[in-house]
């Protein structure tokens, strides 16, 4: 879901590039600079969550995707417009959920995605 979001989102940014430029411009974003790089940027951050080239730069994919959505929220905050914030609060949780999941649908884990499979006995620290 979170894959699609960004993906819409990038598609809607290239093809729809004189509202989303009023949008930026009402955010105080310099639009003609940051258009072009953030449909590059919704691109290829679900491709690197999606290919998992490197367990590293997929890890640093969400991690670029996690500041994406605070900032972008915080900007809506910060106009006075708390409903734009509303699809950033979305991504955010499926984000926290595809992240936390990660590790169950791939061959070599993330060292920083919580390890949901583990025995109970090895999240208390006992043996039995």
């Amino acid at each position: 879901m979170l894959v699609l979001l960004y993906l819409a989102s990038a598609f809607l940014y290239a093809t729809k590039k004189d509202w989303v430029r009023s949008v930026l411009v009402e955010l105080s974003y310099p639009a003609p600079y940051l258009l072009p790089f953030m449909i590059v940027v919704k691109i290829a951050g679900p491709v690197a969550i999606l290919s998992r080239v490197s367990v590293a730069l997929s890890d640093l994919a969400y991690a670029g995707i996690f500041y994406h959505l605070l900032l972008s929220g915080m900007a809506h905050f910060g106009v006075g417009k708390p409903k734009g914030a509303m699809p950033a609060a979305v991504a955010l949780v499926l984000l926290a959920a595809s992240f936390a999941t990660q590790n169950a649908a791939r061959d070599i884990p993330s060292p920083y995605a919580p390890a949901f499979a583990a025995p109970l006995s090895t999240l208390i620290g006992r043996t039995s």
